[in-house]
């Protein structure tokens, strides 16, 4: 498996292109006038499972081999991949094998059982997860579709990037969450190919800020132990989405947990739709480093929406 080629993207586009979403690229005059430039939101928080995760799960499973796809998937995620994944194997008719912590939102648990996924908990350590995966492989044969750290995985993010640009051409930057760097390493090669002469930048929480020391130290720095409220960016950086990111992307700037908060209230009040914590990251980068942008064209990945409702009050508090 090779990293993903530009013809391969589009070939990925075409594969997925009837599974997922063609999500809207959203403006607002307000949002504008408070950042200081010109801001296009990517809504995937209206994917398919509420998240960009459909993408990459649904190609990466649509390239299995007729052998594979008897046995199965399997994987661990916190959430959003582990829903799209259990989607994806229920439309191709096969089972998927889920480790989750069991910290994991409990809506994102009932998405996985709702598309006829296997739960197996675990506890909140990237060990544990491992650990408990490579049993659930070993006892039923099925094949791992790694959230991030996997080519086709992040061939499939990076047609979210690829739509971005044909939607809204021209763009002087794009940014992203980085997490395990799955969006990112697509977007940044879908960049790339298709927008040259775009920007590639991401935002981080403070509290999780090893992807921002990994591009300053060369190489992987571990995640620990991160704390911060975006719950889905909590993971380390892999041996696969790490060298992209470093040679294509220009800088990640971290913000607080407070300035999550902050820009998710403006999305929900301004652009009336609702993003989870994690997706409003670099929303929060773009207004902590309004110098960086000013009056420049600025597209933002809007990564989900799965936002428990039982605790967002309390975000607002």
């Amino acid at each position: 498996m090779n990293i993903p080629s530009k013809e391969s993207i589009v070939a990925a586009h075409e594969r997925i292109k009837i599974y997922i979403h063609h999500t809207p690229v959203m403006t607002s005059k307000s949002i504008d006038e408070m950042a200081g430039c010109h801001l296009f939101f990517k809504c995937e928080n209206f994917q398919k499972v509420g998240a960009f995760k459909a993408r990459g799960a649904m190609n990466a499973s649509l390239k299995l081999s007729p052998e594979q796809r008897i046995k199965g998937v399997a994987t661990h995620s916190s959430g959003n991949h582990a829903q799209a994944l259990a989607r994806a194997a229920k439309i191709l008719g096969m089972k998927s094998y889920i480790v989750m912590p069991r910290t994991a939102p409990e809506i994102k648990k009932r998405g996985v059982r709702g598309y006829g996924g296997e739960i197996f908990e675990c506890e909140p350590t990237l060990e544990a997860r491992e650990s408990t995966l490579a049993e659930v492989i070993k006892k039923t044969g099925a094949t791992e579709i790694h959230p991030f750290n996997n080519y086709d995985v992040m061939e499939g993010q990076a047609t979210c990037a690829k739509e971005f640009f044909e939607d809204a051409p021209g763009l002087d930057f794009i940014i992203a969450p980085v997490g395990g760097g799955g969006l990112l390493s697509g977007t940044a090669l879908a960049t790339k190919y298709f927008s040259p002469s775009t920007i590639v930048m991401a935002g981080e929480p403070e509290l999780a800020n090893d992807a921002c020391r990994s591009m300053k130290s060369g190489k992987i720095e571990p995640a620990s132990p991160p704390t911060s409220i975006a719950d889905g960016l909590l993971t380390s950086l892999g041996d696969k989405t790490f060298p992209i990111i470093l040679e294509n992307v220009k800088e990640i700037i971290t913000v607080t947990d407070e300035e999550i908060v902050a820009a998710m209230r403006i999305v929900w009040e301004r652009l009336k739709i609702i993003i989870e914590t994690s997706c409003a990251v670099p929303f929060a980068a773009v207004l902590k480093d309004k110098q960086k942008f000013a009056g420049k064209k600025v597209g933002v990945i809007f990564t989900g929406g799965n936002v428990d409702l039982n605790k967002a009050g309390k975000l607002f508090a």
